[in-house]
């Protein structure tokens, strides 16, 4: 038997020679399946991939991948289309950073939403045949994962996307409050690569004297602007109202709302009552038993009080409702009161809604919030049975701007610029399409009048936000007018009031102002030196 082998495959030097090629190539083809078998393909799409196996996917891609995420599917290859059109133009690219993969599901509505909004103004600004300025705009998706749990990692990419092919010249979105956003922010600002936060109002998230954030703007007010706009609404006495919030010091959002909250409370005889969130702020957890406790406490004890400043996120917000709403206070009606958060009710499916029941005509419970934007806010409404007409402010906004914005949203329903997903009007309730679409026009001005039809440098593009002022170089916002101060911040930003109605659905309610007084005309921005 041995010499039988011997003279078959080893007799001859030719044979030795074929031989041991044969051997090597099926070792080599044994490794090679052996390492496809035991190593997992990290890859997604082009510029993404995972960091691990099961994890998400993570990048920034403009080709029409939707990150695993079905609803983000039809925008995603709108977005891809319509970057075909303008890849042989004069071009820029903005980056949509957001944590497209979240597992909450109302935050996937507010990205969807701001995905939506950033891609219809991309389209406006291209197609336009009234603007027809240059360069034209690229968009690309950036997934910063759940949480933002990846953003440092999606940072590093955008910050080698400056030259070319893809000439990044702005990043939009970075729309949650959270360190890990403040972090990216302040890596891409340090990379001189401008930054339009969208939906941000933490007010350690801004610029200031010293310039933390050098080349950022937002579109949105503060949380301090946000709570001098609800009690400029309303007046509320100190000694009817307590602060309930989160004792976590991980959120920027919430820290900096208790404080305006504070010092709205300020003489207060009512203690403040927190709580602890889970560090996934959008997770049940047990915080469910903590504020029932302190929705007793209101109820029970602190009967004098009618009104509750709330400092956290949606799913605690819902959790104290709920709890509320089963109390009911001896039928005693009470508010609660807190920031733009305030926007993801609606779409909670696990709100409970008759808590909005009314018992001897007043609703046992009603929540009230400062809203980013609102579709009603600047829509002249004609009046019922004998009443007024309601028209909107005669400044800080105009009532032009949501027609065009609410037409593009119909014409991406059919398949000349769409389907982006749900376009029949129902996402523009919680303002975050307006607001993307918004920051993403802040962004397209600020590249376009750079260098005047150029393809600006990025440092000239970031140098653009303290000359968004006036009535020839503000934006005409759908949200109101946006007149950035010479921090980039927005100066006296119309704030739409909103409450919840008894479906559970935001109905607004009136348009005020953080500095309690209508904007002029001129729109010129007032900081100290």
């Amino acid at each position: 038997m041995i010499d039988w082998f011997r003279e078959f495959f080893w007799y001859t030097a030719l044979r030795r020679i074929v031989t041991s090629v044969v051997v090597l190539v099926l070792l080599a083809a044994a490794g090679v399946a052996g390492y496809a078998l035991y190593t997992p393909d990290l890859h997604c799409a082009k510029g993404v991939d995972r960091p691990e196996k099961g994890a998400e996917c993570i990048g920034v891609n403009g080709e029409g991948y939707d990150f695993g995420m079905p609803a983000l599917t039809d925008v995603a290859r709108a977005i891809q289309r319509e970057n075909k059109r303008v890849a042989g133009t004069k071009y820029a690219t903005v980056a949509l950073l957001l944590p497209l993969t979240t597992a909450d599901g109302s935050m996937q509505d507010k990205v969807l939403h701001d995905v939506q909004g950033a891609f219809l103004e991309q389209y406006r600004a291209n197609e336009d045949p009234t603007d027809g300025r240059l360069p034209k705009i690229r968009l690309v998706l950036a997934n910063s994962g759940t949480g933002n749990a990846h953003a440092d990692d999606v940072v590093r990419r955008l910050e080698r996307m400056t030259g070319d092919p893809d000439r990044l010249r702005a990043v939009s979105g970075v729309a949650t409050s959270d360190r890990a956003t403040k972090a990216a922010v302040r890596e891409l600002t340090g990379h001189h690569i401008p930054v339009v936060g969208s939906t941000i109002s933490a007010d350690d998230l801004a610029n200031g004297p010293g310039n933390p954030f050098p080349g950022l703007a937002r579109v949105s007010p503060t949380n301090t602007d946000e709570a001098a706009a609800l009690a400029g609404y309303s007046a509320v006495a100190p000694e009817k109202a307590v602060l309930v919030y989160d004792d976590g010091t991980d959120d920027n959002y919430i820290t900096t709302l208790k404080k305006a909250f504070v010092r709205m409370l300020k003489g207060t005889p009512n203690d403040s009552q927190s709580f602890t969130s889970p560090a996934d702020r959008s997770q049940e957890g047990d915080t469910a038993v903590p504020l029932a406790k302190i929705a007793a406490l209101v109820c029970d004890d602190m009967r004098s009080t009618d009104t509750v400043y709330f400092a956290g996120r949606h799913t605690q917000l819902r959790q104290f409702v709920n709890q509320l709403g089963r109390l009911r206070c001896n039928d005693r009606p009470m508010t609660v009161i807190t920031g733009d958060e305030g926007s993801y009710l609606s779409r909670d499916t696990k709100l409970d809604r008759s808590a909005f029941d009314s018992r001897n005509g007043k609703s046992t419970v009603t929540v009230r919030y400062a809203a980013l934007a609102h579709p009603d806010a600047w829509q002249a409404v004609k009046a019922r049975s004998g009443g007024k007409d309601v028209h909107p402010p005669a400044t800080g906004g105009d009532e032009t701007t949501f027609k065009p914005f609410h037409d593009l949203i119909v014409k991406a329903a059919g398949s000349k610029v769409g389907p982006i997903g749900a376009a029949d009007g129902k996402p523009l309730t919680d303002g975050q399409a307006i607001v993307a679409y918004d920051a993403m026009a802040t962004a397209v001005q600020g590249i376009r009048t750079a260098a005047d039809g150029k393809l600006p440098t990025l440092s000239q593009v970031g140098s653009q936000w303290r000359y968004v002022q006036g009535r020839t170089h503000r934006v005409n916002g759908v949200s109101g007018w946006i007149c950035l101060d010479k921090y980039g911040n927005p100066y006296d930003k119309a704030v739409p009031i909103v409450k919840l109605g008894k479906d559970g659905s935001p109905v607004f309610v009136k348009i005020a102002w953080p500095t309690k007084k209508l904007p002029d005309q001129d729109c010129l921005t007032h900081t100290d030196s």
